[in-house]
């Protein structure tokens, strides 16, 4: 006699969890394409009026990021101009090249400006709302609840932080982590005019100790960046404001002070080639390099709900580790799968995202204490 199976019948599924996702740089569109992918109710509040590009910024990709790309439905011609996955590390000296090494990258470059494009444009109308600071957190009538600058409010089941190194989300969840100045800038321009026929790789051209300067192809011209050391108050006096306070310089906010300093470095430790780079690039910023003490978690209870930090609302790198983005990115992606995980077949929710940080925190530890490492090497920043 043989036993008869009957296949277990299904309970219904929970409803779709209600995602507040808080920034809209590049870690935010992410995580809320990804989640709205996934079937997910998500909403993402941006603080900025307009999600207008800052200018500059090479972003390295390693292949784990592009292929949550890929996933997305973003083609890497959209974002990515030359696919050279070549670094070219030249030793200058007298302001001539003493040594080239050859290193191959696993990934691709692009820059903020059109990346973020690429992921906006994919945004559904109404899921992103600008002019939203958000000023507080709250567990009301069980639920997490943001509140906002205009005194308005609104509830999620999960509130995810992507806001960046002056994470909002930061400060309300984990507020003894502050930022600490490293002692260098990166100072960066974008150059159109300048003829550069045979860029198309990566390069870092190391002058010497305490100074590095990287430039790559982008759009119709170049995308450059010079790391110098700048004391607390040479920045202050440079871009009007400490490095904690003005953790970005705009173009309006560099002085003619700080273009003559870099100018003048330039002319006296590039080739002359790359210091005409620098002189003939107009619109300037500056990026403060800044530390933090390594994150011990990265979910919070919130009510019945959870509050998360990604990317660098949770720990800023310095950008030599070239894992800012990429963490962000992988991040959101293995967020998603455990809320898919949690909501198809009615995994418990902490546990999904404790196992999410288990898998995740160790990368984001190790890449705030490289980056100090990396620095040494090259006589930048602090100890």
């Amino acid at each position: 006699m043989h036993a008869t199976f009957t296949p277990a019948v299904a309970g219904p599924r929970p409803r779709p969890l209600a995602v507040a996702v808080v920034g809209g740089s590049l870690t935010g569109p992410v995580a809320a394409l990804l989640l709205l992918q996934a079937g997910f109710d998500v909403t993402v509040y941006e603080a900025t009026p307009t999600s207008t590009p800052l200018g500059g910024g090479l972003i390295a990709l390693e292949h784990a990021a592009l292929d949550v790309l890929d996933r997305l439905g973003i083609d890497q011609h959209e974002f990515v101009t030359h696919d050279s996955e070549t670094i070219l590390q030249i030793a200058i000296r007298d302001r001539q090249p003493a040594h080239t090494v050859r290193r191959t990258y696993p990934g691709r470059n692009t820059t903020w400006t059109l990346l973020h494009r690429a992921l906006t444009a994919r945004v559904p109308a109404g899921v992103l709302r600008t002019g939203m600071r958000v000023t507080g957190l709250s567990a009301h009538t069980g639920r997490p609840t943001l509140w906002f600058s205009d005194a308005g409010s609104t509830s999620a089941d999960l509130v995810v932080f992507a806001d960046g190194r002056s994470s909002t989300g930061r400060h309300l969840l984990d507020p003894d982590r502050a930022l600490r100045y490293a002692g260098y800038v990166a100072h960066r321009g974008i150059t159109t005019g300048v003829p550069q026929p045979d860029l198309r790789d990566f390069l870092r051209l190391d002058p010497c100790p305490g100074a590095q300067f990287n430039v790559a192809p982008v759009p119709g011209g170049c995308d450059w960046t010079f790391y110098l050391g700048c004391t607390a108050q040479e920045y202050r006096q440079h871009f009007g404001a400490s490095p904690r306070r003005r953790l970005f310089a705009l173009p309006q906010h560099v002085s003619p002070a700080a273009r003559a300093h870099v100018d003048s470095r330039a002319a006296e430790l590039l080739p002359g080639d790359h210091a005409a780079i620098v002189r003939a690039t107009e619109n300037r910023m500056a990026v403060p390099v800044l530390d933090i003490e390594p994150p011990t978690r990265m979910v919070w209870p919130v009510g019945d709900g959870h509050a998360v930090l990604l990317g660098d609302a949770l720990a800023p790198v310095r950008p030599h580790t070239a894992r800012g983005a990429n963490n962000g990115i992988e991040q959101a992606a293995g967020l998603t799968a455990a809320l898919t995980q949690h909501h198809k077949y009615d995994a418990d929710l902490g546990a999904a995202l404790r196992g999410w940080q288990r898998r995740h925190l160790p990368a984001a530890i190790a890449a705030v204490q490289q980056g100090p490492a990396i620095g040494n090497r090259i006589g930048l920043g602090t100890t």
